[in-house]
């Protein structure tokens, strides 16, 4: 009789065994990584977003800033000018007494009237910027501000504008009358979408802005020195009725009597 063994020797992993373990451990592992891939793009793409409209909240903003203190002066329409170009190409510029609070306005010291060029250009990165450029009402552009403008946002697909006419009691995309301020602007921000995948929709920031000023006649402007009266007009007197005091500076050239001390000599 053949004698029964107690321990049966075990038996390896087969090839086929192996492989398909080998591709098991594969598609689990392939799995992670496109999930932990599809997370961290979803994150991406909201942290763009995210990013992309404080940019545009702020770029609004400061639009909003500058139209809200924009001023006019019809003795100086030539200097006030307000041009307005929307679309691609957009270009808006106005004179505007801006705050302390407004972007760059440490470099201009107390020079609070400034121009500012609102354009959107070609950026650095291949895209297109909405750029802010200012100078003093006296002062030209300086070579820093043009070549280093601020910019405002990013992918940037145009900027739309339209002005309120009160004639035609509708909005109008061209405001021909350069001497005026119109009293309404809407604005349309077109951005890339976050991405920039060029198949999907733009982002539209759309923003309405009153302009509380409307620009001061002729006759309540101080005219510049040595400009003759305008006919016909009521002038404004220095140091009339309801006007602030002139205060003279002294004349170095004549001397300042001392003042008379109480007892002393005459």
């Amino acid at each position: 009789m053949k004698p029964h063994p107690l321990h049966r020797p075990s038996r390896a992993f087969t090839l086929v065994e192996a492989m398909l373990a080998v591709a098991i451990l594969s598609l689990v592992v392939a799995a992670i990584y496109s999930s932990w891939t599809a997370i961290l793009r979803a994150s991406k793409v909201g942290l763009d977003a995210a990013a992309q409209a404080q940019r545009s909240r702020m770029a609004l903003q400061t639009l909003e800033d500058a139209l809200t203190t924009a001023q006019m002066s019809m003795l100086n329409a030539d200097l006030y000018g307000f041009l307005a170009r929307g679309g691609d190409e957009a270009l808006l510029t106005f004179v505007a007494r801006l705050p302390p609070s407004f972007p760059r306005s440490g470099r201009f010291g107390d020079l609070a009237v400034r121009r500012v060029i609102f354009k959107v250009e070609p950026g650095p990165e291949n895209d297109r910027v909405l750029t802010l450029r200012q100078h003093p009402l006296v002062r030209d552009l300086d070579e820093d501000e043009e070549n280093h403008p601020l910019i405002l946002a990013r992918g940037v697909r145009g900027l739309d504008l339209s002005f309120w006419d009160l004639q035609a009691g509708d909005w109008t995309e061209e405001w021909t009358r350069t001497n005026q301020l119109p009293p309404l602007v809407r604005i349309r921000l077109r951005l890339e979408p976050p991405g920039r995948q060029g198949g999907r929709q733009e982002r539209v920031v759309t923003r309405v802005v009153a302009i509380p000023s409307r620009g001061l006649p002729p006759q309540f402007q101080m005219p510049r020195a040595g400009a003759p009266a305008v006919p016909g007009q009521p002038q404004v007197i220095p140091g009339g009725p309801g006007q602030p005091p002139v205060i003279l500076a002294p004349n170095p050239a004549v001397p300042t009597p001392a003042p008379a001390v109480p007892g002393g000599r005459p």
